[in-house]
């Protein structure tokens, strides 16, 4: 007697289970962190001023007011999902004008106008999906991570001309897809960069620009850190710290400032485990607020951990923000004209998801402990095969499963 096959039975009772949990905690959260719905999964976001640049899984960028919940601006032109997203104010004549910086799985970088919207440039990037973008505006560089395992350098002296962006060096020494990238200016031309990959290798370079003509970036790798099993989501790098956030389940806090690349034991990093991969994460001790807290999103859920002693981060609150997984978190210093024509500045924070929403929450309401208002259920991993519907999307099979491997259930 022939033995029947239950595997496709389980899996897509699991399926069946994760659905329903999701569409319970969907309407229990229908109204919470003052949701604006989206037509897809956001992938990507900027915040400047009281306005979103959003990057999701439809071939779009759209700007967007956070105080009313309305597209103001879409950008259009890509032909795959726009998957990283950077803005860069330069100055042009007698004015400064705002860029917004794309990368998409088309393998292709778009310059836009904020003003008018319009395109400016578009430049063969990559041989694979561009993952990551990074500008260093007082360097006029921009630099770009993609799943071909390579990270390049682009000049944007000239980027408003309207010619794709001239390569100026490049970095070949990952294994796997570049997925993050972080860094900060050390002089006029000198910098620092971080790249992480989906294998958990950190990399460390000092980058100098070299007195050619045309400039070229030279990159000396300055330290290697393993101490993520695999992909790095998210890297934070400054005052001295690399914050990261895996899908390992941790955020690790390492002291760059006290490692050494000839030491052959770099300092042992603070990790913070959680029950789930963690996408993303804020410090705020590197944002222009300084306050001693880190924020992650791992699952649905945004936590707050108190840093004031690095060495002992402490819990201090949980919410559930999303019925799907946060795929970003934004501080958000939300401007209010009072009728006395007065200005109140306050801190928000914007997080946003697979659950095709972007959610806002005021600062002081998440550092406040609290009784959760939904439970949080703990449900099973489908097989990444039963997570996208086949065709739905319009993208190639590659695309598909590329997306899957994003939602990660």
């Amino acid at each position: 007697m022939a033995q029947t096959n239950t595997s496709n039975l389980l899996v897509s009772e699991s399926y069946l289970v994760l659905s329903d949990a999701r569409n319970q905690k969907a309407e229990k959260l229908k109204n919470v962190g003052e949701p604006l719905q989206l037509p897809g999964k956001v992938i990507a976001i900027e915040v400047s001023e009281n306005n979103a640049w959003i990057a999701d899984n439809t071939t779009v960028a759209r700007k967007t007011d956070l105080e009313s919940g309305k597209t103001l601006q879409i950008y259009a032109g890509h032909r795959g999902p726009v998957s990283a997203l950077a803005l860069w104010s330069t100055a042009s004549g007698n004015e400064t004008r705002q860029i917004l910086i794309t990368g998409s799985w088309d393998k292709t970088i778009k310059l836009w106008d904020t003003k008018t919207k319009q395109i400016i440039s578009s430049t063969e990037a990559h041989s694979d999906f561009v993952k990551s973008l990074l500008v260093y505006p007082s360097l006029n560089l921009l630099v770009s991570g993609s799943s071909d395992k390579i990270v390049r350098f682009w000049d944007l002296t000239n980027a408003l001309d309207g010619q794709p962006l001239q390569s100026v060096g490049s970095i070949s020494s990952h294994t796997r897809p570049v997925e993050c990238l972080d860094g900060q200016a050390t002089g006029e031309n000198s910098a620092e960069l971080c790249t992480g990959d989906t294998m958990g290798i950190i990399n460390l370079w000092t980058l100098t620009k070299e007195d050619t003509t045309p400039p070229r970036w030279k990159s000396t790798l300055k330290n290697q850190y393993k101490h993520h099993r695999t992909k790095i989501t998210e890297m934070i790098y400054g005052n001295g710290q690399l914050v990261t956030a895996s899908l390992d389940e941790t955020v690790q806090t390492l002291d760059i400032s006290s490692t050494d690349a000839n030491t052959k034991n770099p300092p042992t990093p603070t990790s913070i485990q959680h029950p789930t991969g963690v996408r993303c994460i804020l410090s705020l001790s590197l944002t222009t607020l300084a306050e001693p807290y880190l924020i992650t999103g791992s699952g649905d859920v945004l936590r707050i951990y108190d840093v004031s002693s690095p060495k002992e981060p402490e819990l201090i609150s949980e919410t559930d923000a999303h019925w799907h997984d946060v795929t970003a978190i934004r501080l958000w210093i939300r401007k209010n004209v009072a009728e006395d024509g007065t200005t109140r500045l306050e801190p928000w924070v914007v997080s946003t998801s697979l659950d095709e929403t972007v959610r806002r929450w005021k600062l002081s309401e998440l550092l406040t402990p609290k009784p959760k208002s939904v439970e949080h259920q703990k449900v099973s991993k489908p097989p990444a095969l039963e997570v996208a519907e086949q065709g739905s999307s319009g993208l190639t099979a590659e695309e598909e499963a590329e997306l899957a491997e994003l939602m990660d259930d």
